[in-house]
């Protein structure tokens, strides 16, 4: 058994896993985990950076309590689009801006006048979002940052960095700073020239799998591991660690990876840079050994989240029992909108939006957050359902993975609305990833398949059968496509 520690960074909190690997094993258990809080200062929303590299440290040294001080390797996977300007010294120039600021508010319009929408995506695969760094690289073009930076790191390029002491970017997060051409998986030097994006401010390329480095002797002393400590480049976008947990034993499944957003789609050989998958606002992201996540971001949990912040923190399980008992589909909002992105009075937006709609308002927190669920169960229906026609890539089940699988109701409205069966779990789907690219680096596991087949062997899941009729679901697609 070897052992390795996991870096998971969520957009609310972060976690440091240990991973113990064997022939046939797979163990998972929680070393430590810390709130990750943004920021809003005078500037706008940043996130607080050197806590979460506390939080890091703190979870190496409790990795290394509990395997006796000896780590075989570390990896660090992250949410993806945002980073940290480094000055010509490799120090941070100021916090990193959080993707929900504002400063990106416009700036695609600006963009598109430049390089059109339908010619950025044929060369980038990248669906169409605010906060893409491609955006706010455009957003911050005349910026004093942005004027005296030397590198850019994504942030956990970063905190490698700042362990190891070696700098590079990690390639299935690179892509979804939509500078990638998702068929050569290089860098698209004319959408960044023509933009006057400098590429020389990104590190060289690295792979999932490649070395880091090691940790630093002032991280070894820090955190009381015992040297040599590799870091080992993962899948540092935390969807893509994601996708490769998924326990699929065959090819025909869509993912659905959930957390505080929803990631819907297939895993494909090649991208879908059709016309048509881009109005559908798809997204073609690298994964590993060579495949494209075939996506649709959708708001997710954070809909949740966000009441649940605004109603004081009310017990969640008594919460979703009385959701259970409201009638189903009674209101629907769109879990894509771009009016939900924001933080703060997520009830009052929610109530608004079906008023809006012309459907009735729900007022109680039992009737919110049933309408939030099935919005979300609608949202993953129209994306898997989407994803096949456009890829020509018809699946039999769906695999839910990440903090989702914990919400039963969930889970199983989003296989009655695909009329698909939904295999649930894992929940740390991301972790779980980032340690098998790792414990692969060092021969432990074979390819994409044994990866697979090993999480299937060893970790629980859930299976949901689809109940009822579709037609159901159809009539409020309908519904909400008549807004």
């Amino acid at each position: 058994m070897k052992a390795y520690a996991a870096v998971d960074l969520g957009a609310s909190s972060g976690r440091v896993m240990v991973g113990r690997v064997g022939p046939d094993s797979l163990e998972l258990t929680e070393a430590h985990r810390f709130p990750n809080r943004p920021v809003r200062t005078p500037e706008g929303l940043r996130w607080d950076i050197l806590a979460l590299y506390a939080g890091v440290l703190d979870g190496l040294r409790a990795a290394g309590t509990a395997t006796g001080g000896r780590l075989d390797s570390a990896g660090i996977d992250s949410w993806a689009v945002d980073y940290g300007l480094l000055d010509t010294d490799g120090a941070l120039l100021g916090n990193p801006v959080h993707y929900r600021d504002t400063r990106t508010e416009g700036v695609a319009e600006k963009v598109w006048a430049t390089v059109p929408a339908d010619e950025l995506y044929a060369s980038t695969g990248l669906q169409y979002a605010p906060f893409n760094t491609l955006y706010q690289l455009t957003a911050a073009r005349d910026s004093a940052q942005l004027a005296h930076a030397e590198r850019l790191l994504l942030i956990p390029d970063l905190l490698s960095y700042w362990l190891t002491g070696e700098q590079g970017t990690e390639l299935t997060n690179a892509s979804t700073t939509q500078l990638v051409d998702p068929r050569t998986r290089g860098w698209s030097y004319d959408i960044a020239s023509r933009l006057g994006i400098d590429l020389g401010l990104f590190a060289p390329l690295r792979q999932p799998g490649d070395p880091a480095g090691a940790l630093r002797g002032e991280v070894l002393e820090e955190t009381g591991l015992s040297g040599p400590v590799p870091v080992t480049v993962v899948g540092s976008h935390d969807t893509a660690s994601a996708v490769a947990a998924v326990p699929a034993v065959a090819e025909r499944f869509a993912y659905i990876c959930t957390g505080t957003w929803s990631l819907a789609g297939l895993e494909l050989d090649a991208p879908v840079l059709t016309e048509a998958s881009r109005a559908a606002n798809f997204t073609n992201e690298l994964g590993l050994d060579g495949t494209v996540r075939y996506l649709r971001n959708i708001m997710g949990l954070w809909l949740l989240q966000e009441c649940v912040r605004a109603w004081g923190e009310p017990e969640l399980g008594e919460l979703l029992r009385r959701a259970a008992r409201v009638p189903a589909l009674r209101s629907v909002v769109d879990a894509g909108d771009a009016a939900f992105l924001a933080p703060g009075r997520m009830p009052e937006r929610i109530a608004d939006a079906c008023r809006g709609s012309g459907q009735p308002v729900p007022e109680s927190r039992a009737e919110i957050t049933r309408c939030i669920l099935d919005s979300l169960a609608l949202a993953h229906r129209r994306a898997v359902g989407d994803a096949q026609e456009l890829a020509g890539h018809p699946v039999d089940v769906v695999h839910i993975v990440g903090g989702g699988t914990r919400n039963a109701l969930l889970c199983q409205l989003t296989a009655d609305a695909c009329g698909l069966p939904v295999v649930a779990g894992p929940t740390e789907a991301a972790a779980l990833g980032n340690v098998l690219v790792q414990a692969r680096a060092h021969g432990l596991v074979g390819d994409l398949a044994g990866m697979r087949g090993l999480l299937a062997r060893t970790q629980p899941s859930t299976r949901y059968e689809p109940q009822g009729d579709t037609a159901r679901w159809r009539a409020a697609e309908a519904r909400l496509a008549a807004r």
